[in-house]
């Protein structure tokens, strides 16, 4: 068992470092000289570099937020934890703070933020984009919803794209529809002797809208009287210090010590997908400026023990029941913490989050472990083989579905005929079956053994489409899918 026991009363004392800045960790932080600043969206202002665009759809924008200043004033309101650490970043990369802006229109600054394509957090990365630009995801954290990581991951994405296109508008392009896609439209607009600006190439609507939307943004920004809204106030100074984690901790207690509500602490902290943080695969949270104070001061002082939770990785593959016996939960307790869904078995290499002993876990989880954790599923089903059976005289679909205990949906499905349909004699028929043999049955199914031939041919289809996706999943486009309306 990947082990890790309750801290002895003095770990406490070791199980954070002093607080730091996340974008110039050498310098020291005084919590106590911290004076409020001017805005911070003056700061914005002034670092606009982008030349503007002035179109139809821009108006088209800029006319659908300000009939919303509910939204805006609940999108800006939520940027107020992040915003100061993003244009930090960017003036230190020497970027226009336009794109301080960018998610906005990326996720409306939720790093909760999840597509219907599967990208994730403020800026939106899909799984992926994410692997190549370093973000972790695994069943303990993704970091693609880390505030740090996934916006140093964007930035240096940015770059990247400006470096390629020599534009900022292209370059924002390609960070919604793909440097590919983009290459593409402008070697075809080159073919043709036609100018290969961003208004000049041909797009998708998403895209098309894209830059627009974030000029529009910026014009709010820049006037929000001119369009009758007005920004919450945001100080120039950070909201959030960095803390560094030295031993496995339950979040709950890290909340509690620093005299922070839980949803609060996920606000600052949302990569975290576990109660537990394992110091070896998330070696830093982040915490408001006070709270970090109030947290390094409660730690050493804490006597009980600080993670409740550890890490197990399952030698073989097993029922969920027996996994649970192994480790002293219920079944129903383990399905719930690791979120395992009915009629699955957990596989050989799966890492569960289970409870901390005392006396058992005598270590932290391994950054082996923390950093490779998976969850591995499979269907707790017989195995089923593909086969052909020839059609006898005035075979049906319904006919043969009933001889094999399937359901005529699956037969029509395996063999693309309609449910309805009749096959000539011999005619070679596709059937999926459980176990080595298959028996045809002489008489009228009964009841039971209908409902036996309908589980068996569900999961056969349920095994086929599962085949199709991890196909048809992989990315075959570079750069990203973006959220299909990103004015949420």
């Amino acid at each position: 068992m990947a082990a890790a026991s309750a801290a002895a009363p003095n770990d406490a004392a070791v199980a954070a470092g002093p607080p730091t800045d996340p974008v110039r960790p050498e310098e020291p932080i005084d919590l106590d000289a911290i004076a409020a600043q001017r805005d911070l969206w003056i700061r914005v202002r002034r670092g606009f570099a982008m030349p503007d665009l002035d179109t139809p759809l821009v108006r088209d924008r800029e006319q659908w937020y300000a009939t919303r200043p509910d939204y805006v004033q609940r999108m800006t309101e939520r940027s107020s934890r992040y915003l100061f650490h993003v244009v930090e970043e960017i003036e230190r990369r020497g970027m226009p703070t336009e794109l301080a802006l960018l998610p906005f229109i990326e996720s409306a600054f939720n790093p909760q933020a999840m597509s219907t394509a599967k990208a994730s957090g403020m800026w939106q990365f899909i799984p992926s984009t994410g692997k190549h630009f370093d973000l972790a995801q695994n069943a303990f954290r993704d970091d693609r919803r880390d505030v740090l990581a996934s916006t140093r991951a964007a930035l240096d994405y940015l770059q990247k794209l400006h470096g390629m296109f020599g534009d900022w508008h292209l370059a924002l392009a390609a960070y919604n529809w793909g440097e590919g896609s983009v290459g593409r439209a402008i070697a075809r607009n080159q073919k043709l002797g036609l100018p290969t600006d961003y208004l000049s190439l041909k797009m998708p609507d998403e895209t098309r809208y894209y830059v627009p939307k974030l000029q529009a943004v910026k014009n709010l920004i820049a006037r929000p009287e001119a369009f009758g809204l007005t920004l919450p106030a945001i100080e120039n100074h950070p909201y959030f210090l960095s803390v560094p984690i030295q031993r496995d901790i339950d979040a709950a207690l890290v909340a509690r010590l620093a005299g922070l509500p839980l949803d609060e602490f996920h606000a600052l902290n949302p990569s975290l997908n576990k109660p537990v943080i394992l110091a070896a695969g998330t070696p830093q949270v982040l915490l408001p400026y006070d709270n970090a104070n109030e947290f390094v001061r409660a730690l050493p002082g804490y006597q009980g023990p600080l993670a409740s939770w550890t890490a197990w990785v399952v030698p073989t593959t097993m029922k969920p029941a027996d996994a649970a016996k192994r480790v002293g939960m219920s079944e129903a307790e383990l399905r719930e913490a690791n979120r395992i869904p009915p009629r699955m078995l957990v596989r050989a290499g799966s890492t569960l989050m289970v409870p901390r002993h005392p006396h058992r876990h005598l270590d932290d989880v391994s950054e082996r472990v923390a950093d490779n954790a998976t969850m591995l599923l499979a269907p707790d089903a017989p195995a089923l083989r593909r086969t052909t059976v020839k059609a006898r005289k005035n075979d049906s679909v319904a006919s043969i579905a009933a001889r094999y205990r399937l359901s005529a949906a699956s037969v029509a499905d395996w063999n693309k005929v309609a449910a309805g349909a009749h096959f000539k004699t011999g005619q070679a028929v596709v059937l999926y079956l459980p176990g080595r043999a298959a028996t045809a049955r002489k008489s009228s199914p009964s009841t039971t053994a209908k409902a036996r031939g309908n589980r068996a041919a569900t999961s056969a289809t349920a095994q086929r489409k599962s085949a199709g996706k991890s196909v048809a999943a992989r990315p075959t486009a570079q750069g990203k899918s973006r959220v299909a309306a990103n004015s949420r």
